[in-house]
């Protein structure tokens, strides 16, 4: 029998409210997270994605609070992202009740960073987020896609495909693969650039990136995906997780 596909939503939170954006630009406030996250529970998602999208110092104890709050709420794997720079940022968030930490810029800075994180922890705590792109300008990666930081703003020159690649054999768990080119804008997922990375990689691979209907959604499974996380979508009550998980089993797949 085949794995259950997850449904996660994500919650972009800034200084302890979630917020969502097109490109992560334009952040309009959506409301409190836990209070967020405990619908979204109700709802019946399978898992749980904050990324804190300022993540300066400043904010780093205010993501504590919120993680510890939602953590005591809920009984899903909850995973917290952005801004993650250390193994000790890891084991802060861990000791907070986070069940999964992403890490993306500190990897690429310094990818052996997922290999500390994956034996101290296990390879199941590190989700590696990948900000990937149809490369611009002069740049030129053997794949086409490219690696990209500061919310698709910064080019870094890396090949995707050899990064997740790459991840995989440092460590890395899970790859949660977000379309910089589709983010926001509610027009479906990057099915080639999920190809393109199941073809390289075993581990589980999170869609995310522009589902904006229900339809959107099983062609992504389809492509290649384990997993399916939006926020937009469910933020402004376009759709519930239920009414994905209606559309993924009435195109065959298995859900929780």
């Amino acid at each position: 029998m085949s794995l259950a596909v997850r449904v996660i939503p994500c919650l972009d939170v800034d200084d302890g409210r979630v917020v969502k954006g097109v490109h992560f630009e334009n952040l309009r406030d959506a409301g409190d997270p836990v209070e967020r996250a405990a619908e979204y529970y109700r709802q019946g998602a399978d898992e749980l994605t904050f990324l804190d999208v300022t993540a300066s110092s400043s904010h780093r104890q205010t993501m504590y609070d919120v993680v510890h709050r939602t953590a005591e709420e809920l009984f899903i794997p909850l995973t917290v992202g952005g801004g993650v720079r250390t193994v000790d940022d890891v084991d802060n968030l861990l000791r907070c009740g986070a069940d999964k930490v992403g890490v993306n810029t500190a990897a690429i800075n310094n990818p052996q960073m997922i290999a500390d994180v994956s034996s101290r922890f296990g390879n199941q705590v590190l989700v590696l987020s990948v900000d990937a792109r149809r490369e611009r300008g002069e740049r030129h990666t053997q794949s086409g896609f490219e690696v990209t930081t500061m919310g698709g703003r910064k080019s870094t020159g890396i090949d995707a495909l050899w990064w997740v690649k790459r991840a995989e054999e440092l460590g890395a768990g899970e790859i949660l693969l977000n379309s910089m080119d589709a983010d926001g804008t509610q027009e479906g997922f990057d099915l080639e650039m999920i190809r393109a990375v199941r073809r390289e990689v075993r581990i589980p691979i999170i869609a995310s990136g522009g589902a904006g209907k229900v339809s959107d959604f099983p062609p992504a499974i389809d492509a290649g995906a384990d997993a399916v996380l939006a926020a937009s979508v469910f933020h402004y009550g376009k759709m519930t997780i239920g009414d994905v998980k209606d559309a993924l089993r009435a195109a065959g797949h298995v859900v929780r």
